[in-house]
């Protein structure tokens, strides 16, 4: 039932080019390269700093990825892209922010798009994006600390997937990102079974800082979907709202780059000390609001002094309003707990009530 539910979702929600705007060749040297379909010219010609690279996934997948690399970057981003779109579109997009955000970055196409094999799906788009954070690892030795995950729309989905399991990433940018694949087609305030990327429920897992840029005039994903993302995360960043911005145009404006590129500046100067201080000091204002919210610390508890009522003690007990003395009654039987006021009930060698009857209202 989960495998037709899932491969239902998968009818409504991918929508890769066709046919591709790209191809995936290998060269004498054994080296690949992409060639665009429109002009067959390689997409980059004799230019060290890309590579093109051809990961294996744990499904059986073969995709592609395109790596830019910058001599000058701190820090490296790893790209998912939106619906409708492959690497051959946004190869132009790609080396803008590698220049401007002084980054390296990292793009790849899902199980189905482009020259990547398979046919796309939520649990493939899972495996695409953490075989292509294995083979920054183990390839090119960048770790969480130094990644910056961003995410595009459907892209926001994998994105938060690999986020939520990663405690010590540097940062996440979600692009007009959806909260679930439901809440997209109709406004829901639930979590159905047959509900794609649920956003919604990873962003509290997510620790790292998350900054959320969203256009207004959104008419494929609303507005809603952004700010209710950066409600939700732990730690956000100052948000990004395009006015009359749209879904697929948001590049265009000039406080995109700007944006993005303060926040990059941002997590270059964030170290894991400084981390460390912001979560501690986070945890305490959570703690004293609580704390003020529920009046915890102006309680002073006092111990119960009559075993019938469990009054505590200033207040009137129930059962001896006459007695003057019951505040000093003390149970001398082991079994009913009755005070040396009261005449006991039990019949035991270890009650002494019967035969010290002490208080003056006996």
């Amino acid at each position: 039932m989960g495998c037709l539910i899932s491969q239902l979702a998968a009818k409504f929600a991918f929508f890769p080019p066709a046919p591709a705007t790209y191809q995936v060749k290998k060269r004498d040297d054994g080296k690949l390269v992409a060639v665009s379909t429109q002009s067959s010219m390689p997409i980059a010609v004799d230019d060290a700093s890309f590579d093109v690279l051809s990961i294996k996934t744990k499904r059986g997948n073969k995709i592609i990825a395109f790596y830019l690399r910058n001599p000058y970057a701190r820090l490296t981003v790893l790209y998912s892209h939106g619906n409708a779109a492959d690497l051959g579109q946004l190869y132009d997009l790609f080396v803008q922010l590698k220049a401007n955000l002084r980054v390296n970055l990292i793009g790849y196409d899902y199980s189905g798009y482009g020259a990547s094999t398979g046919k796309p799906s939520e649990r493939d788009t899972y495996t695409d994006i953490e075989a292509v954070y294995e083979c920054l690892q183990t390839e090119y030795g960048i770790s969480q600390e130094d990644l910056i995950l961003y995410g595009q729309s459907v892209g926001s989905g994998p994105t938060l997937h690999l986020a939520a399991q990663l405690p010590r990433l540097r940062g996440v940018v979600l692009h007009s990102a959806i909260l679930s694949g439901i809440r997209v087609l109709c406004q829901v305030k639930y979590t159905l079974c047959c509900d794609i990327y649920k956003n919604v429920n990873k962003i509290r897992k997510v620790k790292s800082p998350v900054l959320v840029i969203h256009g207004t005039d959104d008419d494929v994903v609303n507005w809603l979907h952004g700010n209710g993302l950066w409600k939700l995360a732990r730690e956000p960043f100052e948000p990004l709202w395009i006015k009359g911005g749209g879904h697929c145009n948001l590049e265009l404006y000039p406080d995109y780059i700007r944006h993005l590129c303060k926040f990059v500046q941002e997590m270059e100067k964030m170290t894991t000390e400084t981390r460390l201080r912001k979560i501690r000091e986070t945890l305490r204002l959570q703690k004293r609001s609580k704390c003020s919210s529920s009046k915890c610390c102006s309680i002073k508890l006092k111990r119960p002094k009559c075993l019938e009522c469990y009054n505590p003690s200033g207040k009137k007990c129930c059962q001896w309003p006459k007695c003057p003395k019951y505040p000093e009654c003390r149970p001398n039987c082991l079994s009913c707990f009755k005070p040396s006021c009261m005449r006991c009930s039990c019949r035991c060698n270890l009650c002494s009530c019967l035969c010290s009857m002490k208080c003056s209202c006996w």
